[in-house]
C-alpha cells in the first residue's frame, strides 16, 4: 500500500484530498499539513512513498519544497495554475493535478504512482536490468553502470567503455535502480560506488565528468 501525505495551505483542499484518498484502496493517506515546514519534520522521520504537494503556498512554493528533500518520495503536484505544468515534470513529478480535480482524475494519478512504486520494488531485488535499445534488450549489471544521462525522451546508460541509449522517461529509469544511485542534476543520476572525485560543481566517475546541479548538492553533502 502506498504511504502518502498531503501539503496544502488551504484546509478545504486537504479535505478534498482526504475524501478522494479514502476511496482509493491502495492508498494510505497518513497525514495532511497546512504548514510545509512541519511536514519536513515528518518526512525526516517517516518513510513516505507519495507526496501530494500544492505549488502556491505563502512561505515556500511546492517547487522549492521539492528541492529540499533528500530522500524524495514520488510527487503529485496540486495547483489551480496550469502554467507550472512544465516545471513540475522537470522535477520528475509523477503527475500534475489541476484544481478542482475529480475523483477519477485523482485516482488516475494515484494509479500512475502505484505502478511506478510496484516497478521500483519489484526491481530492487535484482542486481541487473534489461535495457531496450532499438529492437534488442541488453542485460546490464547495476554495479557496472557509471551514470544515467537524460536527453529528451531518451536515457543514456553509461558504463565503462560502452553506453546504451534507451527510450524512456527519467522516472521510469530511476525506478529500475537501487539505493546506490542518487540524483545529482536535473539530467544525471550517478552510481555512488563509482564516484572517484567530488568537486563543487562536478563529479568524476572513471574518465567521465558529471555536473552537479545546485538544487541537488545536498544529496552529496556539498556546501
Amino acid at each position: 500500500m502506498l504511504k502518502a501525505i498531503a501539503i496544502d495551505d488551504e484546509p478545504l483542499a486537504l479535505e478534498v484530498i482526504k475524501s478522494h484518498a479514502s476511496k482509493v484502496s491502495f492508498l494510505d493517506l497518513q497525514e495532511t499539513y497546512t504548514d510545509a515546514f512541519k511536514a519536513i519534520d515528518y518526512l525526516q522521520q517517516q518513510e513516505v512513498d507519495l507526496l501530494f504537494l500544492d505549488i502556491k503556498m505563502p512561505d515556500i512554493s511546492g517547487m522549492e519544497f521539492a528541492t529540499l528533500l533528500r530522500n524524495k518520495p514520488m510527487i503529485v503536484f496540486t495547483t489551480a495554475y496550469s502554467e507550472h505544468a512544465v516545471k513540475s515534470f522537470e522535477l520528475d513529478a509523477v503527475d500534475y493535478l489541476l484544481k478542482p480535480f475529480s475523483l477519477a482524475r485523482f485516482t488516475k494519478a494515484c494509479t500512475k504512482a502505484n505502478e511506478l512504486w510496484q516497478l521500483r520494488n519489484n526491481m530492487q531485488v535484482q542486481d541487473y536490468l534489461f535495457i531496450k535499445t532499438g529492437y534488442e534488450q541488453v542485460k546490464v549489471f547495476l554495479e557496472d553502470i557509471l551514470f544515467l544521462a537524460a536527453n529528451g525522451n531518451y536515457i543514456t546508460f553509461q558504463l565503462e567503455g560502452e553506453k546504451h541509449l534507451s527510450r524512456m522517461t527519467f522516472n521510469e529509469a530511476e525506478a529500475l535502480l537501487n539505493k546506490n544511485f542518487i540524483r545529482v542534476h536535473r539530467s544525471f543520476i550517478v552510481n555512488k560506488e563509482k564516484i572517484t572525485k567530488i568537486e563543487r560543481h562536478q563529479l568524476t566517475l572513471g574518465t567521465s565528468l558529471v555536473p552537479i546541479g545546485s538544487s541537488y548538492a545536498e544529496n552529496l553533502m556539498i556546501k
